[in-house]
C-alpha cells in the first residue's frame, strides 16, 4: 500500500462530505437541483432533488484545498471532486431506472462508483496500480459505511447510509 493510496481515498471521502457537511449548515438555501427538476420519460427525476449544484461546487472546493494541502495541485483536488461527483449522478441515474425510491440505499451502488471512477481518471496521479485501485474501493466501502452511520448520529445526516 502507498501513501498515495490513503491521500487519494481522503480526497474521495472529502469530495463525498463536504456537500453533506455544507446542506448541514446551509439547511435549504442555495440547494439549486443539479437536474433542474427535469424527468425523463418514465418520469422520474434524472438525479433527484438531494443532488445539488451547492454539493458539487462544495465538493469541488474542499477538495482542491484538501489536494493542495496534501501536496497536490488545486486542479488534482478539483478532477478528483469532479469524477467523485459524476460518479455519484452515474448511481442515482441508475437508481432512478431501476425505480429505486429518493434518497433508497442500495449497497455498492452508492459506494463504487463514486470512488472508482477518481481511482481509474486518476490513477496515474497517485501511482495506482489496478490491485491498489481496487483496495482503494473496497477501503471506502467501509470507510463510507461507517462514516455515514456517524455522521447520522451526529445529526448530520438525514439517514443512517
Amino acid at each position: 500500500m502507498t501513501v498515495e493510496l490513503f491521500k487519494l481515498l481522503l480526497l474521495i471521502i472529502i469530495a463525498n462530505g463536504a456537500p453533506i457537511l455544507l446542506r448541514a449548515l446551509l439547511k435549504d438555501n442555495f440547494d439549486l437541483a443539479v437536474d433542474f427538476g427535469k424527468k425523463l420519460p418514465d418520469r422520474q427525476r434524472i438525479f433527484g432533488r438531494s443532488k445539488t449544484w451547492r454539493g458539487i461546487v462544495a465538493a469541488i472546493i474542499a477538495t482542491a484545498f484538501a489536494a493542495w494541502f496534501l501536496g497536490y495541485s488545486l486542479q488534482t483536488g478539483m478532477w478528483v471532486a469532479g469524477y467523485a461527483s459524476l460518479g455519484d449522478l452515474l448511481s442515482r441515474v441508475i437508481k432512478r431506472r431501476m425505480a429505486m425510491a429518493a434518497s433508497s440505499k442500495a449497497l455498492l451502488l452508492d459506494q463504487i462508483p463514486e470512488s472508482l471512477l477518481p481511482a481509474l481518471m486518476l490513477r496515474h496521479t497517485f501511482n495506482l496500480d489496478a490491485l491498489a485501485v481496487l483496495l482503494l474501493v473496497l477501503l471506502f466501502i467501509v470507510v463510507e459505511l461507517a462514516l455515514s452511520q456517524l455522521l447520522y448520529i451526529w445529526g448530520l445526516r438525514r439517514r443512517p447510509y
